[in-house]
């Protein structure tokens, strides 16, 4: 079947909310709060990248995954590169990409040891249509009071440098060993290419499009891979599957949508350097 309506995963988390976005059911009263929404492939399958919805009231841990050489030196399939595109955020909201300035590894153990990190790393101010890459080896950390969706390589090796004191594992040895720790530089975007699309990735990992605007139009995956359509806003429907915002569909191989006029949607795909 080209096109598949994924199902969605709900995972708790101590930085999560009870109130999450339309289109998704709230926890229930005195439940535990829910951090993220996965969207799953259907059987037991490991496709290339990971689609998920983030929803934030404390600040997540300040951490950082490895690129795929390191993760396959320990026998993992993939490293981790990841985007985000904001979709809502309160007023002080900021994400942490990088530090303030070029630290040795000493001097970052040391920093996560006694908690001074968190105020070493490049906490931007960030609001509703932002977008943010960040590559493996990078540290960072996203703040309270923010729903994004999140574009990744599927996988879930995370190392915790700093938590806040809250009573999770921390992987000290691990996190030190795979980051680099500067400045972050942002990821160039392509930019536009045509009315109504904008390239906002086009890395050796993932490739990742905007679309706004409704009406009909050819999607295409390259190379029989997998491609993801994400919708913000809008709905419609993609080779006779129906899609609304809050909903993700994969699609193999061609395919044709339609879309609502006020439609916003995320296209993204594999690159051609992954692992």
């Amino acid at each position: 079947m080209p096109a598949t309506l994924l199902a969605t995963h709900r995972v708790e988390k101590p930085w999560g909310r009870h109130t999450l976005w339309p289109g998704f059911a709230d926890p229930a009263p005195g439940g535990e709060p829910v951090g993220e929404v996965w969207f799953q492939q259907p059987g037991d399958t490991s496709p290339d990248l990971l689609i998920k919805y983030l929803f934030t009231s404390e600040k997540l841990s300040v951490q950082v995954h490895p690129n795929d050489e390191q993760a396959q030196a320990r026998g993992l399939p993939r490293g981790k590169d990841e985007c985000w595109v904001i979709l809502a955020a309160e007023p002080d909201s900021t994400i942490a990409l990088g530090t303030l300035e070029p630290m040795t590894q000493d001097a970052l153990r040391a920093a996560s040891i006694d908690g001074s990190i968190e105020h070493l790393l490049d906490w931007k101010p960030v609001k509703a249509g932002d977008f943010f890459y960040s590559g493996s080896n990078t540290i960072h950390a996203i703040g309270a009071g923010i729903t994004l969706i999140e574009v990744q390589q599927n996988s879930e090796t995370t190392y915790r440098l700093y938590d806040y004191g809250r009573p999770r594992e921390l992987h000290l040895e691990d996190g030190v060993a795979v980051s680099d720790p500067v400045p972050y530089q942002a990821y160039p975007s392509p930019g536009e290419v045509e009315a109504g699309r904008e390239v906002l990735v086009e890395g050796p990992k993932f490739v990742m499009e905007r679309w706004s605007g409704g009406g009909d139009r050819s999607v295409t995956v390259p190379g029989g891979e997998t491609g993801w359509l994400v919708p913000i806003r809008g709905h419609g429907s993609v080779d006779g599957v129906a899609w609304k915002a809050g909903e993700c569909v994969s699609i193999e191989g061609t395919g044709e949508l339609t879309a609502s006029a006020d439609a916003d949607l995320l296209f993204a795909y594999p690159g051609t350097q992954r692992a």
